[in-house]
């Protein structure tokens, strides 16, 4: 819960979902199994890139899109997150900007969990 717009039930609900932490061997493959990746299809020359897959848990998906607004929008304090991600809301539109936000947390909220450290708003350069 220090990742800002993270709750007591994204939390709970985000380690309900993932369970054990080491069956994803990189944190980057949490996004595509909570169904936060975009669709792709296929077929001889044609390469289209849809929206997202929506495979996995609708409610953690819900919940990681509603914190990823919180950061975009409600959240004063800046931070590297917040940064990112208002780049692609101007150049894409918010909502698929959110969505990226949302994508964004779950490796950071994985990497956190597998590596037992806490979120750093800005990242210190020494």
């Amino acid at each position: 819960m220090t990742v800002p717009g993270i709750g007591p039930p994204t939390a709970l609900s985000f380690v309900v979902t993932i369970d054990d932490p080491t069956r994803f061997r990189h944190s980057a493959d949490v996004g595509a199994y909570l169904g936060l990746t975009p669709r792709r299809h296929q077929s001889g020359e044609i390469d289209r890139t849809a929206r997202i897959s929506k495979r996995g848990n609708h409610q953690v998906r819900t919940y990681l899109f509603e914190a990823a607004n919180v950061v975009l929008t409600v959240v004063r304090r800046g931070s590297a997150l917040k940064r990112w991600g208002s780049k692609p809301a101007k150049r894409i539109g918010a909502k698929k900007a959110k969505v990226a936000v949302a994508r964004k947390m779950a490796v950071i909220l994985h990497a956190i969990w597998t590596d037992g450290t806490e979120f750093q708003a800005e990242m210190r350069t020494a």
